[in-house]
């Protein structure tokens, strides 16, 4: 049984690592693009190639906002998950306690009460 969740997880991490590697190469080569774009010869273009230029800019900078604002709310919502994990954490720890001095009474009386 502990081999096969051992394989599980390094299963899962083998995924989130490919995940990871493809998110670092889309990551690398968008950037490389972003650069080749600010590193222009903005002096020497015709007009309508700045327009062209401040356009993509301008597009660029809005869907890294949108990027951004959605890693935001992933962010928040893992907070909220694991703060709801915790919150059950601590509500069920009563529970645990009753459960426990249960076990220990029935133990103390099941070793050392003759009837």
């Amino acid at each position: 049984m502990n081999q096969i969740i051992d394989q599980i997880v390094a299963f899962l991490k083998m995924g989130i690592e490919a995940i990871f590697r493809f998110f670092e190469l889309i990551w690398s080569w968008s950037f490389g693009q972003m650069l080749t774009i600010f590193r222009s010869d903005w002096q020497s273009l015709p007009l309508w190639k700045i327009i062209l230029l401040v356009i993509a800019v301008v597009a660029i900078a809005y869907v890294l906002y949108k990027g951004i604002i959605a890693l935001w709310k992933a962010a928040e919502s893992i907070l909220k998950a694991f703060i709801g994990l915790l919150s059950v954490l601590v509500s069920i720890l009563p529970f645990i306690l009753v459960a426990g001095l249960i076990a220990a009474a029935t133990s103390y009386v099941i070793q050392n009460v003759n009837l």
